[in-house]
This record gives structure tokens, C-alpha cells and sequence, in this order.
């Protein structure tokens, strides 16, 4: 197989029809989704699923989980919402978290990944644009404030 993908950090060799290697999202997902949906839906994260149903831009996070589900760049972000099963499974997730009976992003999330949660929202709000229902969890669980920091790489990355 050849290695077709975008820099990642990463050193396997991924399919071309997978060149964001966005399959470890799917294994990592493996049997951890519902249980993610059922937490967000009781209102109160409990166990450790963050790096990879929420995952924000690469760069932000600098433990082992947050470099390997760091998503590098808006393509990627862009190609994780096209894939057939993590594009649904982010956007309930997302919509989970908006409907959830938590309070604020904080009594939901915890820290840090409240923090987690607002960076992950606006990457996938840019990647999906303004009527996405990250853009409406921004709005609803973030006091519409997008993460300065992930704005912040972004800009940096197309320069």
C-alpha cells in the first residue's frame, strides 16, 4: 500500500481511499459511541472518550491521545464529516451535547474538555459552515464563542 496521505503523524501506510487515516476513528469508536451518546444524553461525561468522538485540531493537545486523534487540518476535518460513519455519529454527538440536561459546557464536559468540546465545535463549524449543528452547539453550549486558539492555528496554517 502506498502511503498517500497528508503529513500526519502517524507512520502507517494508509489506503488511498483513506489518505486521513480517519479509520483509527472508527476503531477507536468501536463499542464506546452509544455509551458517549448515553452520558452526553444523562447529561454528564463520565468516561474517556473525548480525543476521539470530539476531536479538535492537531497541535492543541500534546499527550499521546491528542497527537494520534488530532484531526491536522479543515480537509481532514472536511473528509471526517463525509465519512459515512463518523460524519453521523459527530453530528449526534454534537446534537446529544446541545439537547443534553447539563447546564453549562463545564457541568457537562468537566475540565479540561469543556475546553475540548469548544475547540472540536468550531473546527467542525468551519469545516460545515454556518447552519451545522456545531455552530448551533457553539451557540448553545458555548456562549456562541468559537475557540480563539483553533481560529488562531488555522489562520497560521494557511499562510
Amino acid at each position: 500500500m502506498a502511503d498517500t496521505a497528508t503529513p500526519d503523524t502517524n507512520d502507517a501506510p494508509r489506503a488511498a481511499d483513506d489518505p486521513y487515516d480517519l479509520q483509527r476513528f472508527v476503531d477507536a469508536q468501536q463499542g464506546v459511541h452509544e455509551e458517549a451518546l448515553r452520558e452526553l444524553r444523562a447529561g454528564r461525561k463520565r468516561s474517556h472518550w473525548m480525543w476521539f468522538v470530539f476531536p479538535q485540531l492537531r497541535g492543541l493537545g500534546h499527550s499521546p491521545m491528542a497527537v494520534r486523534y488530532g484531526v491536522a487540518s479543515l480537509d481532514e476535518a472536511r473528509a471526517y464529516l463525509a465519512h459515512p460513519v463518523l460524519g453521523p455519529r459527530i453530528e449526534a454527538a454534537a446534537l446529544a451535547a446541545l439537547e443534553s440536561p447539563g447546564r453549562t459546557v463545564a457541568e457537562i464536559f468537566g475540565s479540561p474538555d469543556d475546553m475540548k468540546f469548544r475547540s472540536s465545535m468550531t473546527l467542525f463549524a468551519l469545516a460545515a459552515g454556518d447552519e451545522s449543528v456545531f455552530r448551533r452547539a457553539l451557540a448553545g453550549r458555548c456562549g456562541d464563542a468559537m475557540d480563539e486558539r483553533t481560529l488562531e492555528m488555522l489562520a497560521t496554517s494557511r499562510d
